[in-house]
């Protein structure tokens, strides 16, 4: 559950591969009889890890991630569908249970050794990072990696498999060839014979044979699902109310939790006085949580006003002095010690950009800076816990259940098969709901009260000030130009280095780059955010590149466009947002356009805003968002993320900022901690481009990156303020 790095898989599996590596004993097998009885009900036939047929001949897909709005739950199921050949008006979907064997390895795969490798070889991977993400107790929902990962690497060899493993079986029961099989909906035909049979009949006797771990796989062009439009299945249980979220969990004789923490991250309890919060009305115990305390009480808000009266003194750690602008005091001498020093640490280097700097007759510098940011999801962090039975067995939205899991029985000292997860509907995660916190505050709750279910509901003002944020950053710059405008040096130093590896790294041809940082902590709680350090880098880049585009006198998209000759794959993308856009129309007084890319999980994404400041303020009319994931499984789902992604980032660009004042987090909900609102939310018109199959890109991330710099470029090109510092509410 701690900070996860390709380094550290690459490292932790050379040690677990070791001596298994050698020879096949790592490689996964036939493992569809062990899976059956973690997964397999009564009258149910498992093909393989990921997909069952029933009686009826419908078909139930396994989907090992969480659904948080993003559509997984319908676009694994599409893609696994369609290369069966299934009948997708048949096709359910059911949530693969925390266990073991629904470790989420192909995320491993994705993110540690991308790129299919040859014969058995892959065989042997598969295996490796499967015993990875076990021992790591990866279930991991993020990244953008449900279907680039599991999608790409299991649902679709999975149906596929399956496919082959039914047709096999019809074509032994008939006498047949197997290429004379053909599979259409669900059903197998052999035409030549006149008959035909449902994927039912045989199932039992395709499940009995390990399928093909590798099996061809259809060209976009065979596809019958896949990037089409079908319903989504969580959607008709949120409209009509029936969806199971966290907070919506019912248990009988439930009792319910508030809890409140430390307000600054470090200290402890040093004394609690409970007595007139036990003596009322409701409340049946007080917790002492260690770094916090909890109410339990008959009803929510009994707990919430007994939690008031507690009386709560802290541990003083020195830290409390620690506020957000000498943070970034902080920053600032640790970047000029580390080049005083000559302690940078290296991210990217080509050419020789300090020696052309240090001769160039004219050096372009900038400092850019955005603050710690809230996850701020739209249900506040809650989890039911109940001890009973031996067992601990808990009702959450998790994104990982496994690592919960394994947490807990580890924190509490519970065989790991007594711990019993129900993941549940997340209301946004974001990331946030990546962290184990609440779960264990949960489980100690429900121990001190064993017997009887306890629910635990944060306020807004916890969620808010007890979250893992994303890190405040600063960023410097230095650039000269040749004497065409492009520029022939790039440095850029940054605190701080965190995930993706790639983030700050350009898709511009650029000779001579130096990119380094230097690594400068605080006792702020970090967390990975959504697009993690893309969204600060993307910033960052985007607008220091416009600021030479403007030194050079050069036309922002003209200036990109000439350095991505290397590039055309982002350049198309570019291309696509100009001409959406309009790039270049005639605006009205006070009106402009701003226009920013960038690469993230795989997908390219490039946006053009439309600002008027007529009025002082900017209010973004429109966002223009070209972007090429390879292929769009699911159309509309990607759109959707494209624009969920746009609004996030631009309620971060607009308004985002946690502060700190005394070592503690000042803003506590949305009066002081704001969020764009309906009538400020832009039209938002997406194109897809779909350019291939070969390597898919993420949806949920990658549309959040660039609407900052977008904004910030527009607001430059109505007034000439160079904004470097985000929010932007607090520049105009």
């Amino acid at each position: 559950m701690g900070k996860w790095t390709r380094r550290a898989f690459l490292t932790t599996g050379a040690l677990v591969g070791g001596g298994l590596i050698v020879g096949v004993a790592i490689r996964p097998g036939h493992r569809t009889p062990k899976l059956a009885e973690v997964i397999e009900n009564e009258g149910e036939t498992l093909i393989n890890a990921w997909v069952k047929i029933l009686p009826d001949n419908s078909i139930k897909v396994i989907v090992p991630h969480a659904e948080m709005g993003q559509g997984v739950h319908t676009v694994l199921p599409m893609m696994l569908a369609d290369e069966m050949d299934a009948d997708w008006k048949s096709v359910s979907m059911e949530q693969a249970p925390a266990h073991d064997e629904y470790a989420t390895h192909d995320i491993v795969r994705e993110f540690a050794l991308p790129g299919k490798a040859p014969g058995i070889v892959e065989d042997t991977l598969k295996g490796v990072t499967l015993t990875l993400a076990q021992k790591l107790g990866l279930q991991i929902t993020g990244g953008s990696f449900s279907v680039r990962g599991t999608g790409a690497w299991s649902m679709r060899t999975a149906g596929a498999a399956a496919r082959e493993l039914l047709v096999n079986a019809a074509a032994d029961q008939w006498g047949v060839s197997s290429d004379q099989i053909r599979v259409e909906n669900s059903y197998l035909y052999h035409d030549q014979s006149n008959r035909s049979a449902p994927f039912s009949a045989l199932a039992e006797a395709a499940a009995k044979v390990q399928g093909p771990t590798q099996p061809t796989l259809k060209s976009p062009d065979q596809f019958k699902i896949m990037g089409k439009h079908v319903e989504r299945f969580d959607i008709p249980s949120k409209v009509d109310g029936s969806a199971m979220f966290g907070v919506d969990v019912d248990l009988p004789n439930m009792k319910y939790a508030c809890v409140k923490c430390a307000p600054v991250f470090g200290s402890t309890i040093s004394s609690v006085d409970s007595s007139d919060a036990e003596t009322m009305n409701g409340v049946i115990k007080v917790v002492n949580l260690g770094a916090g305390v909890g109410v339990i009480a008959e009803r929510y808000w009994q707990a919430k006003k007994a939690l008031d009266k507690v009386k709560i003194i802290y541990s003083q750690p020195e830290i409390q002095a620690s506020n957000s602008a000498n943070m970034f005091t902080q920053f600032g001498q640790a970047m000029d010690a580390a080049l005083a020093n000559g302690d940078e640490e290296d991210d990217y280097k080509i050419g020789n950009a300090r020696s052309i700097l240090s001769s160039a007759n004219e050096v372009i510098e900038a400092e850019y800076r955005v603050p710690h940011l809230a996850h701020s999801t739209m249900e506040p962090m809650n989890c039911t816990a109940w001890a009973h039975l031996g067992q601990l067995e808990i009702w959450a939205g998790l994104q990982n259940p496994l690592g919960i899991r394994n947490l807990l029985a580890e924190e509490f000292d519970f065989e790991r098969d007594k711990i019993v997860i129900n993941n549940v509907y997340l209301g946004g995660g974001f990331g946030r709901r990546a962290m184990d916190d609440y779960p264990i505050q949960a489980a100690k709750l429900a121990l001190a009260l064993p017997g009887i279910p306890v629910k635990m509901i944060w306020s807004r003002e916890e969620d808010t000030q007890q979250d893992f944020y994303r890190p405040a950053v600063m960023s410097r710059f230095k650039a000269s130009l040749d004497s065409s405008g492009k520029p022939e040096a790039w440095e850029n130093q940054f605190v701080d280095k965190h995930e993706p590896v790639e983030a700050p790294t350009l898709p511009y041809s650029i000779a001579n780059q130096y990119i380094h940082y230097v690594n400068s902590p605080t006792h702020i709680r970090f967390g990975p955010w959504r697009s993690v350090d893309h969204t600060q880098h993307a910033f960052f880049t985007e607008s220091f590149i416009d600021e030479l585009a403007a030194k050079a006198g050069i036309d922002p998209y003209q200036y990109r466009y000439d350095l991505l000759s290397n590039d055309i794959r982002t350049r198309t993308v570019l291309e696509a947002a100009a001409k959406m856009s309009d790039w270049g129309k005639l605006m009205p007084e006070g009106w402009g356009q701003g226009i920013a890319l960038h690469r993230s999980f795989n997908t390219i994404v490039a946006e053009v805003v439309d600002v008027d400041m007529s009025n002082g303020k900017p209010r973004v009319v429109k966002v223009f968002c070209a972007a090429d994931p390879g292929y769009a499984m699911c159309r509309d789902g990607f759109i959707a993320q494209m624009e969920s992604g746009i609004i996030y980032g631009l309620t971060a660009a607009m308004y985002g900022e946690i502060t700190i004042e005394n070592g503690a987090v000042v803003e506590s909900n949305f009066h002081n901690y704001k969020m764009l609102r309906m009538n400020e939310s832009p039209d938002i018109e997406v194109e897809i481009i779909n350019s291939g199959t070969d390597t898919l890109g993420g949806g949920g991330e990658p549309g959040t990156p660039p609407i900052a710099p977008a904004l910030t470029n527009a607001i430059f090109a109505i007034n000439g303020k160079r904004i470097r510092q985000l929010p932007v509410s607090k520049h105009v």
